[in-house]
C-alpha cells in the first residue's frame, strides 16, 4: 500500500533521488527493514550493523554492491570499495538505491535486477535480450538483468561485465 508520504511506491535503501537502482527480491531479516514502506537512507555504520546482525548473506550483498560501484567509478570520494561501503553506500547523498519494491520502469534511471529468478517473477511488460547465460538487457528501458549480488554468482569478472553494460546505458 502506498501512503501519502510515498506516492512513488518505491521502498528500499539509499538516496530518494537516485540514477541507479538495484532491485532485489528480499530484505534484511530485521523488523525495521521488513516494515519499511518508503525509501530510507542508511547512515554510517548501518551496513556493518546489518551484516553483523544478519550474517554472511547481507555482508556479501553490500560488498558486491560496493565493489560494483567502485569498479564503475561511481564516486570520486573513496579510497577503495571497502571505504565506499563503510562511508557512502546507500546514503542520502549518493546516486544509488537498493529497492525492495517492484520496479517502475517508467522512472528515469538505470534499472538492475539482481537475479534471473527474480527477473522471471516480475513478468516484465517488454522483452529483454540475453547477452549470455548471465546478463540480459533492454536498452530502451535501461534495464539490466544480472546475477544475484553474491560472490559466487556475480564474480569480479561478471562485475566488470555489469560495469560495461551500465556504461553503455549511461551513454545512450
Amino acid at each position: 500500500m502506498i501512503d501519502a508520504v510515498n506516492a512513488s511506491g518505491r521502498i528500499g535503501l539509499g538516496a530518494e533521488r537516485f540514477s541507479l537502482a538495484v532491485y532485489i527480491a528480499n530484505r534484511p531479516p530485521m523488523p525495521e527493514y521488513q516494515a519499511l514502506t518508503k525509501m530510507r537512507s542508511l547512515v554510517k555504520g548501518e551496513v556493518y550493523s546489518i551484516a553483523q546482525q544478519t550474517g554472511n548473506h547481507w555482508r556479501k550483498i553490500f560488498n558486491v554492491y560496493a565493489k560494483f560501484l567502485y569498479a564503475l567509478k561511481w564516486s570520486n570520494s573513496h579510497n577503495g570499495w571497502r571505504q565506499y561501503r563503510d562511508l557512502f553506500l546507500l546514503q542520502g547523498d549518493t546516486k544509488e538505491a537498493l529497492l525492495f519494491s517492484k520496479p517502475n520502469f517508467d522512472f528515469d534511471c538505470i534499472h538492475i535486477i539482481a537475479g534471473k529468478t527474480y527477473a522471471a517473477e516480475l513478468n516484465m511488460p517488454f522483452s529483454i535480450d540475453w547477452q549470455d547465460a548471465f546478463f540480459a538487457i533492454n536498452k530502451s528501458k535501461r534495464v539490466i538483468v544480472c546475477p544475484y549480488f553474491d560472490y559466487r554468482q556475480l564474480s569480479n569478472e561478471r562485475i566488470d561485465q555489469l560495469v560495461k553494460y551500465v556504461q553503455m546505458m549511461s551513454v545512450s
